[in-house]
């Protein structure tokens, strides 16, 4: 088993980079993904949970290849997570696009998991523009499972994101 740090910010923005150089666009969910949203780190990440177009995951496979990450965990076309010793973990997830801009995920079941296409939104991480998910699909993406207390504190971030936005919505 590969020993692996918490993925930090750094390492986050050498990835991102390291794709868009390899033209796979990518943007981030899970608990950097609520950091993104709340625009600041608010706790250790074991990984980058990222949704890639399909058609570009050979390539960004490749590209995170070269800076050391290897295949751990194939549970592909669902997702796919690379580790890299001491650099940390990313989970890829491949979406198909259709022409409407919507993404479609595979499920373990079978079944197909729906990205609408206003959930692609941005935020900051270290003071960086981000791709990410939007507030609306990471609380559907914390529904459906028993919370850890990592979720727990994603979901406190997630709720206050909601209700600023709701009020700011009210406001115009």
């Amino acid at each position: 088993m590969i020993n692996t740090a918490d993925m930090n910010a750094g390492e986050v923005h050498t990835v991102l980079d390291t794709l868009a150089a390899a033209g796979c666009n990518a943007w981030i969910s899970g608990g950097w993904g609520v950091d993104a949203l709340f625009g600041k780190q608010t706790r250790p990440h074991r990984d980058l949970d990222l949704a890639i177009a399909a058609e570009h995951e050979a390539a960004a496979l490749l590209a995170l290849g070269r800076l050391g990450y290897v295949i751990e965990t194939d549970w592909r076309p669902v997702r796919v997570e690379v580790v890299a010793e001491g650099r940390g973990r990313v989970d890829l997830h491949p979406l198909k696009f259709d022409e409407a801009g919507h993404g479609h995920q595979a499920s373990l079941d079978g079944g197909n998991f729906r990205w609408p296409k206003e959930c692609f939104t941005t935020g900051t991480i270290a003071g960086r523009p981000v791709n990410c998910i939007s507030v609306e699909q990471q609380l559907l993406f914390h529904s459906g499972y028993e919370p850890r207390d990592i979720d727990r504190a994603d979901l406190a971030l997630l709720q206050i994101l909601a209700t600023e936005t709701r009020r700011a919505d009210e406001t115009v």
